[in-house]
């Protein structure tokens, strides 16, 4: 039998591969899988593959894939996704499915892409949505104060790691 209303933290795209300012969140980001362990949510990890001819980064068995060194896993729930939108991923769409998580805690990169295409995609799907406004980061860090005006005015709660602790 499910529980109602299961929580999930869920890391998007902290691969090698990724912008470099992942190390300006590194340190809160596994502050919030600690948060989220100790308030029994499932951790999942989403990690892109790039299956387009021509481009070098994300390529499935590289190193540039792979989650980044210093990210502390904690769970086997490592899903692969080749577009933007994390649901895209079936295994990942399938496992939340079974086990019944309606509510999400999105970290991650980038703002921009595929955190942004993730969380539209969720709300629109009747999820709750939750952004860590200082778990997530992009390429291009002037954009990451309209990315989370944009999460907000598509549905989501965005609050900074602090705010969530102290619920």
């Amino acid at each position: 039998m499910h529980t109602a209303n299961k929580k999930a933290l869920v890391v998007i795209d902290i691969q090698n591969d990724i912008t470099k300012h992942y190390r300006d969140i590194i340190e809160k980001l596994n502050a919030a899988i600690d948060w989220a362990v100790g308030n029994g949510m499932d951790i999942i990890y989403i990690q892109h593959n790039n299956l387009s001819a021509g481009t070098r980064t994300f390529k499935p068995g590289t190193k540039g894939a792979e989650l980044v060194p210093e990210l502390k896993i904690v769970s086997d729930k490592i899903f692969v996704k080749s577009k933007s939108n994390a649901l895209t991923s079936e295994a990942f769409s399938d496992y939340i499915r079974a086990n019944g998580i309606s509510e999400f805690f999105i970290t991650g990169a980038d703002a921009t892409a595929c955190v942004k295409s993730t969380c539209f995609n969720m709300v629109k799907a009747g999820y709750t949505v939750h952004v860590i406004s200082d778990c997530v980061t992009s390429y291009d860090l002037k954009k990451v104060p309209e990315m989370l005006a944009y999460y907000a005015d598509k549905g989501c709660e965005v609050r900074t790691l602090a705010e969530y602790q102290r619920r």
